[in-house]
């Protein structure tokens, strides 16, 4: 029989597979529809619960027939070890999805199974759902409800459906700042929501208004249950989760500030691989992911589709799990290592991906929802050029092969959605940016943070960034808030949605600027 080589990822494999695949609970027998949420008992005799839905709700990765539902118990989040103040035994979690917000006409109800192996987090996959359909949900455990959610199916394959209001967000900083921008966003009720990610940070934090727990930078499994519970805890955060099915994507700071595949930053530090395969499971625990993302120790499947009918293709990526070390020490220069064409943001496996899943699309948008710089961004005025290598410029090849599959594969329609900067750009995509007068042959839209980077301020002249030295940029902005944006057939709207503080809650939110994006016609016209 052949011989499995054993490597570092297969190491830590065992590890995780099996209290990783327990945290999927599956539908199970479905009580009758309509049938009222009951008293279940828990495996074995306790004392009665006071509420464990300390945390919220949330849905995610919908399709025209299903949906993901998530919940997790917990009566202490914030608890050290990690599991949330439950006991270490199992309870029975009933679900119900109805037509109306009152959940008075239920289709869907089942019970499903929380355990201490996944610190009693709940995924359920809702199949037999109507396409293009608003739903609510809601769960219960003993005699506890959680609120009630709102979430959405996709149109049915082949139909466009209804124009999409989509928002799409990043880099939320609980030590920061307060979650204004979520309110906000929640009150938009938007039908799908992005995370382009750093969902949480894993510092220490800084002198924000708010305290990070544990006060320490994380390192273990317990360390990312807290952290990811903390932020669960916040009031702004679960009004956003219950108003949309989210899409969720990580970038860095989901495990450890500009790390490259399995290479820490810096490098060469000890225990790097554990504290991968903690981050990957909290992360998963505590997301609406189908049961195709659980991580197998240090490896987690993390990019995937979203198909909006025929008006939009989410293509949504992970750069930061294959890609190749970032060149020149991760400065920010002039570094021609970053050309060499070896060089990969995305890994062979997942550029094929994308560029084949780009020539079978007849959706009308084709979406690349990502997390790091992919236009040009050059930050020295003059003939001397620096640019950023944890960004797409550091990896010059590897975004040339996909401007390239834009135009051989007839993608029309190409728009690449981008977080980590902490500032709102908009950018037309150029066929190629080392010629400056080559075409636009797609857009880019850049959100802001949700707190990262504080207060900040308008940038009347270019700020960081010199607009004359980047005429492809058409907005630059440095203050937080998110991106909202409604796709027709015919047009693409965006709006930057800005707020002018985070370090008090309740700011007011307003539009810095807006474009539109015609279907046929790349490029960006002020709105």
């Amino acid at each position: 029989m052949p011989v499995t080589p054993i490597t570092r990822r297969t190491l830590l494999v065992a590890a995780t597979t099996v209290a990783g695949a327990t945290a999927v609970a599956a539908t199970g027998t479905l009580p009758a529809a309509g049938s009222p949420l009951t008293d279940a008992t828990a495996a074995g005799p306790s004392q009665p619960l006071a509420n464990p839905f300390t945390l919220g709700i949330a849905s995610g990765d919908p399709d025209y027939q299903s949906v993901v539902l998530w919940t997790r118990l917990a009566l202490d989040p914030l608890a050290a070890d990690g599991m949330g103040g439950m006991p270490s035994r199992r309870y029975q979690v009933q679900w119900q999805v109805a037509l109306d917000p009152g959940m008075r006409r239920v289709v869907r109800a089942g019970v499903v199974s929380a355990g201490p192996e996944s610190a009693h987090a709940v995924h359920v996959e809702v199949r037999g759902l109507l396409p293009g359909r608003e739903y609510y949900y809601r769960f219960r455990c003993e005699r506890h409800l959680s609120e009630i959610g709102r979430t959405l199916t996709t149109p049915l394959p082949g139909t466009y459906g209804s124009p999409l209001h989509m928002a799409f967000v990043s880099c939320s900083n609980y030590a920061g700042g307060y979650f204004t921008a979520y309110r906000r966003m929640a009150e938009e009720h938007p039908s799908l929501v992005l995370h382009l990610g750093d969902y949480i940070y894993e510092g220490a934090g800084g002198t924000g208004p708010r305290t990070h727990s544990p006060a320490k930078e994380i390192w273990t499994l317990a360390d990312y249950r807290v952290r990811h519970a903390q932020y669960r805890t916040d009031p702004d955060l679960q009004a956003a989760h219950a108003v949309a099915p989210w899409v969720v994507v990580w970038d860095d700071h989901e495990l450890e500030n500009n790390y490259a595949d399995e290479i820490p930053s810096p490098a060469g530090q000890a225990g790097f691989l554990e504290r991968r395969a903690a981050a990957y499971r909290a992360y998963y625990e505590m997301m609406p992911l189908r049961r195709s993302s659980i991580p197998s120790g240090i490896d987690m499947q993390i990019y995937r589709r979203i198909q909006w009918g025929r008006l939009a293709s989410f293509h949504m990526l992970d750069t930061r799990q294959y890609r190749s070390d970032q060149a020149c020490n991760d400065t920010t220069s002039d570094c021609p290592a970053a050309l060499d064409p070896a060089r990969s943001i995305t890994g062979p496996e997942q550029e094929k991906w994308l560029l084949d899943g780009l020539g079978r699309s007849s959706a009308t948008w084709d979406v690349l929802g990502q997390q790091v710089f992919f236009g040009a961004r050059d930050f020295t005025s003059g003939p001397a050029v620096s640019y950023s290598m944890d960004a797409w410029d550091g990896y010059a090849a590897s975004r040339q092969r996909i401007l390239d599959g834009f135009q051989q594969r007839n993608v029309t329609n190409p728009v690449v959605l981008t977080g980590d900067v902490h500032k709102h750009y908009a950018n037309n995509l150029l066929a190629d940016f080392r010629d400056p007068d080559s075409r636009p042959v797609g857009v880019e839209l850049v959100t802001t943070s949700i707190t990262s980077g504080g207060d900040g301020q308008d940038f009347p002249s270019g700020g960081q960034v010199q607009l004359d030295e980047n005429p492809h940029i058409k907005l630059l902005n440095n203050q937080r808030g998110y991106v909202s944006t409604h796709l027709t057939r015919d047009s693409l709207r965006a709006d930057f949605k800005v707020i002018p503080y985070v370090s008090t809650p309740g700011a007011p939110v307003s539009t810095r600027a807006s474009f539109t994006v015609e279907a046929g016609h790349p490029g960006l016209n002020p709105a």
